[in-house]
């Protein structure tokens, strides 16, 4: 029997995470630790739940030896535009906080480790339509930087250290459960709560911005289906490209538009955010991913646009 603990819980990706591994694994052999983040009472109230700060080693190891740990999703960072400005706290967290939890997995008998990279690993000598999963990466940001430090080490763990670390590159991730932070593509999530608020949005990105997304549903399935994967069909083990949809701010305004005829887009550029979203891709190649663990997207954009404003609207009363 798995017993999972997931680092980094009260984020955008373990807030969707946790209530779909406790529904399969059951609830209390997912173990749900937060840091900053303050985890939302769904979580809280239905499974145990603890504390992690990912610089503290000892405070790892705690956790994996009181709930017996066999799987680790590391889901803690400090993301794009923050970790500019937090140089430090960004390499405390995302570098020193990653060694952390490999070593207290591997000193502790943990059976497998999930790790979150990003597109943001890749830079501006990349090619930027359909990049290839094996490519020149070269980011020129410090979290873009850790995203290759996070697929290298868990790379040299998985062949040098026996340890089973698997990972994906995430493009943006679009949800409704959480509201957004600082993420560079996180106007696509915004977008929705002005355009249901306000009726309007003021966006930090070129309107012709191109960049790729996936849903939160389809980026769940991706991370459970690797875990489950078959070790012997996987020729890569952190850095699979997964794709599902691109997009421009101008195109998923005029989406929402046509179901909000009265929302507006207006822009005003952020001169940081709009240098790191031009030196990501436009769209990924995710053949390996199909190849060696059958990744398959269910959600395209107009999907993914119906079910965000059907679930936002309930989720702020306006339905």
């Amino acid at each position: 029997m798995k017993k999972i603990l997931v680092i980094g819980a009260g984020g955008q990706i373990g807030s969707d995470l946790i209530p779909i591994l406790r529904k399969k694994y059951g609830n209390d052999n997912v173990i749900s630790a937060g840091y900053e983040n303050d985890l939302p009472s769904y979580i809280k109230d239905n499974g145990p739940h603890t504390y992690i700060d990912v610089r503290n080693k000892k405070q790892i190891e705690q956790v994996i030896c009181q709930y017996n740990i066999n799987t680790i999703f590391n889901l803690a960072s400090i993301l794009s535009a923050l970790a500019e400005k937090k140089l430090l706290l960004s390499y405390e967290v995302n570098f020193t906080g990653l060694i952390n939890v490999l070593e207290a997995s591997k000193e502790n008998n943990v059976k497998q480790v999930i790790l979150v990279s990003s597109i943001a690993a890749f830079g501006s000598y990349t090619p930027n339509e359909l990049t290839p999963n094996d490519t020149i990466q070269n980011p020129n940001t410090i979290y873009g930087i850790s995203k290759v430090f996070t697929e290298l080490l868990g790379n040299y763990y998985a062949e040098k250290k026996g340890l089973d670390v698997r990972g994906i590159r995430l493009p943006g991730v679009i949800s409704w459960k959480r509201e957004p932070t600082a993420g560079t593509t996180d106007y696509a999530v915004d977008i929705f709560y002005k355009a249901i608020l306000e009726k309007e949005y003021t966006c930090f990105l070129n309107e012709n911005t191109r960049l790729p997304m996936i849903y939160m549903p389809d980026a769940i399935n991706a991370l459970i289906n690797l875990l489950n994967a078959d070790i012997s069909y996987l020729k890569h083990k952190v850095d699979f490209n997964i794709n599902s949809m691109s997009f421009t701010p101008k195109e998923i305004a005029n989406l929402i538009k046509q179901r909000i005829p009265e929302f507006n887009i207006y822009y005003e550029i952020d001169p940081l955010r709009q240098s790191i979203a031009d030196s990501w891709p436009n769209s990924l190649d995710d053949t390996v991913a199909r190849k060696e663990w059958n990744w398959n997207p269910k959600y395209n954009i107009n999907d993914m646009i119906d079910d965000m404003l059907f679930n936002l609207n309930i989720k702020l009363n306006k339905k």
